[in-house]
């Protein structure tokens, strides 16, 4: 399965009539958040592939109608923030935002309120231990894990419940954005525990060439 991971910047080279040409082999798109819907919405048309997303901070179009009202979402696409889903026997989970900095965005979090989201996860997670013999393979997010691709301002910080995730549910790749790369000397891809956690600003290419598989 050839995945496609995207999140923080418009891609020239995705945003582009001849996107299928490079990308047309493409199975399955994950989106970790602060991109534009209109590129979401291009992306899974172009590409004919099913998108997951979770939104970022910074969600672009996602709150014409107010901070308390439902957010607008892309087309096509579908939102698994909190949620966890099976593509094909894949089994992957979203969770959105940033830490919260300031009141302006209806997606950033406390540490409490991602916690809570990772407990409603339970009863799924737990389920697919029993069915599969793993709770997870893929969970994208936008913000980092504390200590890992993370900075310490309270706005890049990241969440101390994904590092808890890892820790307790041992998925296979931790894909996220909000972190900028802008020098090939940051590190985008660390092992931590049994999980590959990968930045995916930009966008990036997960090729998975075996059958998901319980780590033991």
């Amino acid at each position: 399965m050839k995945i496609l991971t995207i999140s923080d910047k418009v891609e020239p080279i995705l945003y582009s009539e001849r996107v299928r040409d490079r990308f047309g082999d493409v199975d399955l798109v994950l989106s970790c958040g602060d991109l534009p819907l209109y590129y979401l919405e291009f992306l899974v048309t172009a590409l004919n592939a099913p998108l997951y997303f979770v939104f970022g901070n910074h969600a672009e179009g996602a709150e014409a109608n107010g901070r308390d009202a439902p957010a607008i979402e892309p087309a096509g696409c579908v939102n698994i923030d909190g949620r966890v889903v099976n593509h094909k026997g894949l089994l992957i989970a979203g969770l959105e935002g940033s830490m919260r900095y300031n009141n302006s965005s209806r997606f950033q979090h406390s540490e409490a309120e991602i916690g809570e989201r990772v407990i409603r996860m339970w009863p799924r997670l737990a389920y697919n231990r029993l069915k599969h013999g793993r709770y997870l393979d893929i969970l994208i997010t936008h913000a980092p894990p504390c200590g890992i691709h993370d900075e310490e301002d309270i706005c890049h910080r990241g969440f101390k419940a994904h590092r808890r995730f890892i820790e307790r549910f041992r998925p296979r790749y931790l894909i996220h954005g909000h972190v900028h790369v802008y020098s090939p000397s940051r590190p985008t891809q660390t092992i931590y525990r049994q999980t590959e956690v990968i930045n995916t600003y930009g966008y990036h290419i997960l090729e998975l060439t075996a059958p998901p598989a319980a780590l033991a």
